[in-house]
């Protein structure tokens, strides 16, 4: 067993193969475990049924995924079962940091929020940071949101071992014009369902469910319209970010 910090928790990790622990190098730590994950061929193969019901559904050819990487997928997929009882969840989006702050982008699959956290880095340069680029965590405070990085990236593995403060999650749809606007946390949070990960436990999504509930009285929600333009990123971060940013 080795064990990897993320999210303020440390986190034994007991894997078939050796490609799970190369993924999650960077987060390793000498320390005691908070809870233990361990794989079983079972989970592979639940996981190759689950990736095989998407791609029909979305009407994919059936991709053949190595075990390597299907196992990648089920250990994420127990830390995320066993992370709301640390007042954290799975997200599925882009988070990204500027200067200390942190922005979640979330949208349906191809809508385009990978592209648009691109024109934030084209935008401000230095200033940018990737947190991660597909399924951070979240950690509700007493205080705040807390964005966190994890090595479970994306394809392109754009991330950092990083936390930031959330300061505004944004919705993005696909339109001709760049136009943001502030929306409540009513009309966000139907759409921020269908991007948690809901924990099969029942206390854990009660959990998650009262944390999402949490999120949406610390966070700022915005719907934006946007192109593949720069402009989009300039639109959405004068609206979003301190005043004098």
């Amino acid at each position: 067993m080795r064990v990897y910090r993320m999210a303020e928790r440390n986190i034994g990790i007991e894997a078939l193969h050796e490609r799970v622990h190369a993924r999650c190098a960077e987060y390793r730590v000498e320390a005691a475990p908070d809870f233990v994950v361990r794989t079983a061929p079972a989970d592979i193969d639940r996981e190759r049924e689950n990736s095989a019901r998407e791609d029909r559904l979305e009407g994919r050819p059936v991709v053949p995924w190595h075990d390597e990487y299907l196992e990648e997928l089920a250990v994420y997929r127990q830390i995320a079962e066993k992370m709301p009882a640390y007042d954290t969840f799975l997200f599925h989006g882009s988070a990204v940091a500027v200067d200390g702050w942190g922005y979640l982008f979330a949208a349906k699959s191809g809508t385009g929020k990978s592209t648009h956290a691109r024109l934030w880095q084209q935008l401000l340069g230095d200033r940018f940071t990737y947190v991660n680029d597909d399924k951070p965590l979240v950690r509700i405070t007493d205080q705040a949101a807390v964005v966190y990085g994890t090595p479970y990236d994306g394809k392109h593995h754009l991330s950092s071992n990083i936390a930031v403060p959330l300061r505004a999650l944004c919705l993005l749809q696909r339109g001709a014009e760049n136009s943001i606007r502030p929306i409540s946390a009513r009309e966000a949070f139907p759409r921020l369902m269908q991007q948690v990960y809901c924990p099969e436990d029942r206390e854990a999504f009660a959990r998650t469910m009262g944390l999402l509930q949490e999120l949406t009285r610390q966070v700022r929600f915005y719907e934006l319209s946007c192109n593949m333009d720069i402009e989009a990123a300039r639109v959405a971060f004068q609206a979003m970010a301190p005043s004098g940013s």
